[in-house]
């Protein structure tokens, strides 16, 4: 067995990390969506309002943090909503009345430092005990529920208020809804990476699937995948190298960001340079314009010249020579072929 697992408490804090890692990238993708990236900072700060509450009362600080955390995203959805006061002047207000707010009342407790506040502002994983972690699982749990049954209308309501209040949705209630699942998912990641960190393991592994997503569903799952490789995997790199597991998870996110986007932009480079730019074409194809039509999937090509040359945007891509087309190929038939042949067999002709 591995060393890391011969530890209770690293066997805690791997679970804790996968319960994160999975969990905190299904609220981020809707708060990109609304370009609401930092409302989970704003709920964190204070989410550790009511940490220190928690601490003065000798009671449970993550139940405290909760009631501060949702109560909080509930009146800045309000705010935003109905009142003058922009989003943004609503989220400054959180951001420096929550941290105050926690380091005034720690130091309320008697013989209490504001550096007990550092594990829940910075995270402290290898703390997480069995209660703690029956708490987040449960939290999770409810998270996991709630984004998979309003999947499409979270998605409707996040991308298109208007449109979604048109189809008759509820538009308020989702997106007060979505704040609760952002305090929720804030304070069940607060032990792992901390309250100030926990919005970048939000948005993040978002921000790499985007590179590589072709649909919503395929971004939800790619960032769920980002997210537990980089919430996992900065643990166990912590505990070999000896160090802080918040800030180690999100420096792994961002760095299988970078890579992720690296790798992108060199496929992009790679594929347009398959896109070759061939000769001057000034003539104009259209119909009328003197050159026989050639249906050709869901566009039309023009024979001329020898070649065939289809409207692309601001060029014209051409394509296979017209004479290498038999009538009894069904493959190469211009009046059956799809459009999908290798992009290799396009040039791009400029106009």
């Amino acid at each position: 067995m591995p060393e890391i697992l011969s530890y209770d408490f690293m066997r805690l804090a791997l679970l804790a990390a996968l319960l994160v890692g999975a969990v905190a990238p299904l609220v981020g993708i809707f708060l990109v969506q609304r370009r609401l990236s930092l409302i989970g900072d704003g709920v964190g700060h204070v989410a550790l309002a009511g940490v220190a509450i928690g601490i003065l009362l000798d009671g449970q600080p993550i139940i405290t943090a909760l009631i501060a955390a949702v109560l909080a995203g509930v009146a800045v959805e309000v705010i935003r909503a109905r009142g003058r006061t922009s989003g943004d002047i609503a989220l400054a207000v959180m951001f420096y009345g929550g941290i105050a707010a926690g380091v005034v009342i720690i130091n309320r407790v008697e013989g209490g430092q504001s550096s007990n506040l550092t594990g829940y502002l910075f995270g402290a994983i290898t703390t997480t005990s069995p209660g703690d972690l029956v708490v987040f699982a449960v939290l999770s749990a409810v998270i996991v529920a709630v984004t998979v049954v309003l999947r499409q209308r979270l998605f409707l309501a996040a991308g298109d208020e208007e449109y979604a209040r048109a189809s008759g949705l509820p538009v308020m209630a989702l997106n007060i809804t979505l704040s609760v699942l952002t305090a929720v998912t804030v304070v069940v990641s607060m032990r792992v990476v901390g309250l100030l960190l926990i919005s970048a393991l939000m948005i993040v592994p978002n921000a790499a699937a985007q590179q590589v997503a072709r649909s919503f569903r395929s971004a939800t799952l790619w960032a769920v995948l980002f997210g537990v490789l980089s919430s996992v995997g900065g643990v166990v790199i912590s505990f070999y190298a000896d160090t802080a597991a918040g800030g180690t998870i999100v420096l792994l996110a961002i760095a299988l960001f970078l890579v992720v986007a690296a790798v992108g932009a060199l496929v992009a480079a790679l594929t347009a340079r398959r896109h070759r730019i061939a000769e001057r074409h000034p003539h104009e194809h259209g119909p009328g314009c003197g050159h026989e039509a050639v249906p050709h999937g869901d566009h039309v090509d023009y024979l001329h010249g020898g070649h065939r040359h289809a409207p692309h945007g601001a060029h014209y891509d051409e394509h296979a020579d017209p004479t290498t087309y038999s009538p009894t190929d069904s493959t190469t038939d211009p009046t059956t072929d799809t459009g999908t042949s290798d992009p290799a067999d396009h040039e791009q002709v400029t106009r």
